[in-house]
């Protein structure tokens, strides 16, 4: 039965947005992606979450299904490396022509769809491809291109990325409208807020990507525009794997609050997530339910614009001191 409980009266504002789930390894992105994809399909959204991380494996199973879908990068033709038609977009930035898809019609072997509403999609992991299979650039260009129908005009498609910033610099955060940046308790992961929040600042103003290696300057063109229509508007930062309050103020601090970046949430460190993952079982967190719940409000009312987003999430209670 379809959730109406969340509507409200600004209906689905999430509904046609892609938002994008990163960070480095280990911050807990793939977690996140999940907790995230079943409250916004508990909310009524259709919710499309796509596996673009060619080498961590285990999602499906998060989800409570025994086997992941085939990859998109079959039906899309294979990567370029093995003989297929796929390449990186570094190389060939030419979209996938055959990336936009209705879940209408879409084969049931390429994705699986849980009980109350996500469907899961994968772009492909690398151990598929054997020895020798060349670089993953192929999936990145699949996670920047796919666009998803589906029944409704509520369907939000997620993205969860491979850790780290290689993919970020092929230019997949251009098709994108948000990036959730998830944070550890690490010098790395607060290193990574201020990258990611110079490259998305620089993209939105127009510096155009890396193009002097690309002979035909038709596809250099091409690299240029696609980074000239960026959707990306922001980084929404979602503190995670926290000890305890002390930790969740310590590192709040340590996040630049200056846009692009919005500081929407935290999670505490929940020893059944890890349990989840190490079983193969379904994932739960009952310890951050409530805080999973809250970082869709912030989202759907940053991008609902109801007044300045800084005065969203005070409203909404986050301080970097806040409980469950």
């Amino acid at each position: 039965m379809e959730s109406t409980e969340f509507q409200g009266e600004g209906g689905f504002p999430l509904g046609g947005k892609r938002i994008g789930i990163l960070g480095k390894g280990g911050a807990g992105k793939s977690t996140v992606s999940v907790l995230l994809a079943r409250e916004l399909a508990l909310r009524g959204n259709e919710v499309c979450l796509l596996d673009a991380d060619s080498s961590n494996v285990g999602i499906h199973q998060a989800l409570g299904f025994q086997d992941p879908p085939t990859s998109l990068m079959q039906l899309f033709g294979g990567m370029v490396f093995s003989g297929g038609r796929v390449s990186c977009p570094v190389d060939d930035p030419t979209p996938i022509p055959e990336a936009r898809l209705s879940l209408e019609t879409l084969p049931e072997a390429y994705y699986r769809r849980t009980s109350d509403g996500v469907f899961l999609l994968s772009g492909g992991k690398l151990e598929d491809f054997g020895p020798g299979a060349g670089c993953d650039g192929p999936v990145a260009k699949v996670a920047r291109d796919l666009e998803v129908e589906g029944e409704t005009d509520r369907i939000v498609t997620l993205v969860d990325f491979k850790a780290g910033m290689e993919d970020l610099t092929r230019g997949v955060i251009t098709s994108l409208d948000w990036a959730v940046l998830v944070v550890d308790p690490s010098l790395a992961a607060i290193r990574m807020v201020k990258a990611l929040g110079s490259m998305v600042t620089k993209i939105r103003d127009g510096v155009p990507p890396a193009t002097a290696h690309l002979d035909d300057p038709a596809q250099a063109a091409l690299a240029v525009d696609l980074f000239r229509k960026t959707r990306m508007q922001g980084v929404l930062v979602v503190l995670n794997r926290l000890p305890d309050i002390s930790a969740e103020v310590h590192l709040a601090g340590k996040i630049s609050k200056k846009p692009p970046i919005e500081l929407i949430g935290s999670l505490r460190e929940d020893s059944t997530v890890g349990q989840s993952w190490f079983d193969g079982h379904p994932l739960r967190s009952p310890e951050n339910e409530a805080r999973i719940r809250g970082i869709i409000d912030r989202i759907e009312a940053i991008e609902s614009r109801k007044g300045d987003p800084r005065e969203v999430l005070l409203s909404s209670g986050f301080s970097g001191r806040s409980g469950a």
